[in-house]
């Protein structure tokens, strides 16, 4: 088995040859997502260099290679064209400002860290092979992996992300790497239905080369008891994280629109949910599925389905980084984590990711996974800025201030790619980052203070009602 990873680090555009997304002229402007839809003239080079990456990418797919992108530019640098070397293979992909700037720097120190033996955390040229019972059928895998093109009868007539195959390959593999399988079921026996109580087996084989040298083979079998084909047998066993996420995969992997996400939650809830026909009020939903609406929710708002207000390098770079996370890292990336720190609480308190939270004597910690802001009400910043920190008497004070610096610390250290650390108050100019995610539950009309958020988008109790009055209907 051969081990190689390539490593792209591009401070600009390319501008020349086949790879180029951008003319030599300054005047000329790179492609935005407009100029795309609309074809226009300086989106030209977009067909010829996306064939020439995905050329790339199948040359080091051939080899069991994985190609790294580290992008730094304050302007875009061709991350959309260049996007599927990094999909294809299982590289890294990492965008910052600056090459200065601790997203680029300690990023890349974590991909050469090691273990107590000395060797890189990481598994090279890996494959990973599914065998499932007679009646599972697979439709398809979603990471950073390709297909190999191995037929088997298990696998599924529709397609879902890589396809028509039962083992892909990865060209590398670290202890976070996570691949989402999606299967069919199809009816056995001589009646065609699946017998309540049965289990269904499915087993994943996955070799990959250690940094050692050695071939190694990690093998993990699950099984899981079918279900009687009632509503709540089906409903106590719904896990809405992983549900949540497997739908973002999906969502992203196709290229669907909000409007498919509404229509996919609409047959959801009126197929599992309690109610009365054309009665909201009798609407009820089991805990299992509670959170799952309010997911989709924060889903359909994201940068991960809309396209307005970032580039297409920004685009390509959050799809990238959803498709290959955990459960946890992409809940954090649809619905971000709130945490607030006051005097009347001793300890950080989760708050909602709502504009009631927006208080002018609190301190927000909000992490969406690609950034971690400390926001500060205006009062606090008052303080802050008169000095109160500085001064013996108000030393509560500045615990106050430290703590969520030390909490994003600790998050910054963990993570990688590592998160963009912003500092803000409210009505500052970066408030926008906590500003774009809350949940606009208030109006803003009348209010002037720093903390309203105007917005076109609809808050989460008009989409939920509106949820609620579309599945009750007959």
């Amino acid at each position: 088995l051969s081990s190689l990873r390539v490593m792209l680090v591009v401070g600009g555009p390319c501008n020349v040859g086949p790879g180029m997304v951008v003319g030599e002229e300054l005047a000329e402007t790179i492609r935005s997502h407009l100029d795309l839809q609309k074809d226009k003239p300086n989106a030209r080079y977009t067909k010829g260099a996306l064939k020439h990456y995905s050329d790339l990418a199948g040359r080091a797919v051939a080899n069991g290679y994985a190609i790294d992108i580290f992008a730094c530019s304050l302007d875009q640098v061709g991350l959309y064209e260049m996007k599927i070397m990094s999909d294809k293979t299982g590289g890294y992909m990492v965008m910052s400002d600056s090459f200065s700037m601790a997203v680029f720097k300690e990023s890349l120190v974590k991909v050469f860290e090691c273990d107590a033996a000395g060797y890189l955390q990481l598994g090279f040229n890996a494959r990973v092979e599914v065998f499932t019972s007679a009646e599972i059928k697979c439709q398809g895998a979603i990471g950073g992996l390709s297909s190999t093109g191995k037929k088997k009868a298990n696998i599924a007539e529709t397609e879902v992300g890589e396809g028509r195959t039962c083992q892909w390959l990865v060209g590398s593999l670290d202890k976070k790497a996570t691949i989402a399988f999606y299967f069919e079921l199809v009816g056995g026996g001589q009646t065609g239905q699946i017998t309540p109580g049965k289990q269904g087996v499915l087993q994943f084989q996955t070799t990959y080369c250690h940094p050692s040298g050695r071939k190694r083979l990690r093998v993990t079998s699950v099984a899981h008891r079918y279900a009687n084909p009632n509503m709540m047998d089906i409903t106590s066993g719904f896990d809405q994280e992983a549900a949540a996420v497997l739908t973002a995969r999906y969502a992203v992997a196709k290229g669907e629109s909000q409007e498919w996400v509404d229509r996919m939650l609409i047959r959801l809830v009126s197929k599992f949910a309690d109610y009365r026909k054309d009665d909201p009020r009798s609407f009820w939903l089991a805990p299992e599925l509670a959170m799952f609406p309010q997911f989709m929710y924060h889903l359909r708002r994201s940068h991960f389905l809309q396209t307005f207000g970032t580039s297409p390098d920004e685009t390509a770079y959050y799809r990238t980084i959803i498709m290959r996370e955990g459960t946890l890292s992409t809940l954090v990336m649809i619905q971000p984590a709130l945490l607030q720190y006051s005097f009347d609480e001793g300890h950080p308190q989760p708050v909602l990711l709502d504009t009631c939270s927006l208080k002018n004597d609190v301190i927000l910690l909000m992490d969406d996974f690609f950034h971690v802001v400390i926001w500060r009400g205006e009062k606090i910043q008052a303080w802050h800025d008169c000095g109160y920190q500085e001064q013996e008497e108000f030393s509560n004070f500045k615990q106050l201030l430290q703590a969520p610096a030390a909490d994003a610390k600790q998050i910054l250290t963990d993570r990688f790619p590592v998160p963009k650390f912003v500092q803000t108050n409210a009505g500052g100019s970066q408030a926008r980052f906590v500003t774009s995610k809350v949940n606009p539950s208030s109006a803003p009309a009348g209010q002037t203070d720093a903390t309203a958020v105007i917005t076109d988008d609809v808050s989460l109790k008009a989409f939920m009602e509106h949820l609620i009055k579309l599945a009750v209907k007959s």
